[in-house]
């Protein structure tokens, strides 16, 4: 009787090859490197950075966002953020350089094609950064965009100046405020002059091409020195009113120390100097020193004669 093939299927005959079973293909895929990095420059101020980090680890594509917090010596618990944060990185500095050199530190260290300049008062969005970035994407005659700056009760807050004149710079140093531009909020996009380094994202490119921010600033004044620099390039900085972050407004923590209200007067007379020549510079930092000799503020006198500046060489 001849011998039939089994009917089931799942039975070879050791005639037929049999295949080995295919395992699955493994992929490891590399991560992604940042599109932005947020750089926070923070002193004595670890509430307000805890706040701003939070609110930043809840961003779209957090993937693709880099947080770098540089410390400037801070007494605080800001320099142990990155325990309850691992995937930030903070820079700690031995003493406070002042913020331009500190931006300077964060903006080398940072990856991303974009730098995203946030104080530590500002709390984003979960949508602002990756909205920001897009816009800025599309637009080749933009250097920077903006969002809209909200308090907490969503009313708007300008943080926008007009481009500082040398008598408008003259009165911030009598202790007056710098002219606020008012926005109309209507508009889809608004062209502004003199935004705060409170929340700003530019190409990192451009940061590079004017050789990062000029350390003639100690700590004040670079922001007004970066608009300038935008203009000059012939680049445009927008404000997004639909793209909004909120700013929860508290003390300059270097307000009573007197090295930083040196700082804020010679960075005037340095921004005089460098837009409008060698003489009315000097000649603006002389009017300086008289108006201090005449309240006999005689430490105020030497102070700007020798233009000492907050940028960590006064530290022992």
């Amino acid at each position: 009787m001849a011998l039939q093939r089994p009917a089931n299927p799942r039975v070879t005959l050791a005639s037929e090859p049999i295949e080995p079973a295919q395992k699955p293909e493994r992929i490891d895929q590399e991560p992604q490197a940042p599109r932005v990095s947020a750089i926070l420059v923070a002193y004595n101020q670890a509430a307000a950075l805890r706040r701003a980090v939070e609110a930043l680890e809840k961003s779209q594509e957090r993937g693709r966002l880099e947080i770098v917090v540089v410390d400037c010596g801070s007494n605080d618990e800001s320099a142990s953020l990155d325990i309850d944060h691992p995937s930030i990185h903070v820079l700690r500095l031995p003493h406070h350089l002042g913020s331009t050199r500190a931006m300077n530190i964060g903006t080398r260290t940072a990856k991303g094609d974009f730098v995203f300049y946030l104080s530590p008062d500002v709390e984003v969005a979960p949508e602002t950064v990756k909205a920001l970035a897009d816009k800025l994407e599309e637009d080749a005659d933009a250097a920077a965009v903006c969002p809209l700056l909200v308090d907490p009760e969503g009313q708007p807050v300008s943080r926008v100046h007009p481009l500082p004149s040398r008598e408008m710079l003259a009165d911030a140093c009598r202790g007056a405020a710098l002219p606020l531009k008012q926005l109309d909020l209507a508009e889809p996009s608004i062209t502004v002059e003199y935004p705060e380094l409170t929340a700003i994202l530019i190409r990192k490119q451009f940061v590079r091409s004017m050789n990062y921010f000029d350390e003639r600033y100690g700590h004040y004044w670079a922001d007004a020195d970066l608009a300038m620099q935008v203009r000059r390039a012939a680049k445009k900085i927008r404000l997004y009113p639909a793209i909004r972050a909120t700013y929860r407004a508290s003390p300059d923590p270097l307000e009573r120390e007197s090295l930083a209200v040196t700082d804020r007067l010679v960075g005037a007379a340095a921004f005089v100097g460098k837009y409008e020549g060698f003489a009315p510079g000097l000649g603006f930092r002389l009017g300086l020193a008289l108006g201090a000799l005449a309240r006999f503020d005689l430490g105020l006198v030497s102070a700007l004669l020798s233009g000492q500046k907050l940028d960590g060489s006064q530290a022992g």
